[in-house]
């Protein structure tokens, strides 16, 4: 309230809704009528991204390490690529969904070849010592040492 004019300002907000329990019934089974197609449709998009998506880290893989692969291995991503491609140019899930899978194969197998590469023994090596960290530490000698302990509080006299 302004004191020298003596006006007042107010919002309210209310919840009004112009829509009869018919309506609402009318669209909750017309939700459910057309549930089938908006999964058919949900799926066909989750299909097109992941294809997209494989599609767009192949191409910018084989781009960036194009030296580092063998022209086999270049020949066939590359292959694939048109492949997912083509499948998108229709609108054939099945056929996304599998020119997704094999470039995910080419892929992965092109991914694989130059992980070992670039670490020709620590592939090999990296599975040996993956539990090393987990369960009791032990000492030098090999003794192990488990320690129960008990938080206090320093603060709980401060609150009095």
């Amino acid at each position: 309230k302004d004191m020298a004019t003596g006006n007042e300002q107010k919002v309210s907000i209310t919840a009004s809704t112009n829509l009869t329990d018919e309506d609402i019934d009318k669209a909750v089974k017309d939700a459910e009528a057309h549930a089938a197609e908006d999964k058919k449709k949900k799926d066909e998009i989750e299909a097109r991204n992941e294809a997209e998506s494989l599609m767009y880290n192949c191409q910018k893989t084989v781009d960036e390490l194009g030296d580092k692969i063998s022209g086999e291995e270049k020949a066939k991503a590359t292959a694939e690529i048109e492949n997912v491609k083509k499948a998108l140019e229709g609108s054939d899930i099945d056929k996304i969904k599998e020119a997704t899978e094999k470039l995910k194969q080419a892929f992965y197998a092109m991914s694989e070849k130059l992980y070992a590469q670039a670490n020709p023994n620590g592939a090999a090596g990296a599975g040996a010592n993956a539990g090393a960290g987990a369960g009791p530490q032990t000492d030098a000698n090999g003794n192990v040492y488990n320690a129960d302990y008990k938080v206090e509080d320093d603060k709980k006299d401060e609150n009095k």
